[in-house]
C-alpha cells in the first residue's frame, strides 16, 4: 500500500513538473521555463536560476493526488 501511494505521488509530481516545463518551452512562457545561467568573468561570479513555479504546482498536485488515492483506497476497503 505504501509503495503504491509513493508511486502515485512521485509519478504525479514528475509528470506534472515535466509537462509544465515542456509547455513553458514550447510556447515560450517565462514563468514555466527553467533557465540556468552561470558566468565567472574573472571572479565576477554571476548566477541566475529559473522559475520554480512548475515544481510548486507539481508538489501541490502530488499532494492532492495522494489524498485522492488514499480516499479511494479506504473507500474500496469499506
Amino acid at each position: 500500500m505504501k509503495l503504491k501511494s509513493f508511486i502515485v505521488t512521485f509519478g504525479s509530481f514528475v509528470f506534472t513538473t515535466t509537462f509544465l516545463y515542456l509547455i513553458g518551452y514550447m510556447f515560450t512562457i517565462p514563468p514555466l521555463m527553467f533557465h540556468y545561467e552561470f558566468t565567472d568573468n574573472a571572479n565576477g561570479f554571476f548566477i541566475t536560476t529559473g522559475s520554480l513555479v512548475p515544481i510548486i504546482i507539481g508538489l501541490v498536485i502530488s499532494f492532492f493526488s495522494e489524498r485522492i488515492y488514499l480516499f479511494k483506497h479506504r473507500q474500496k476497503l469499506s
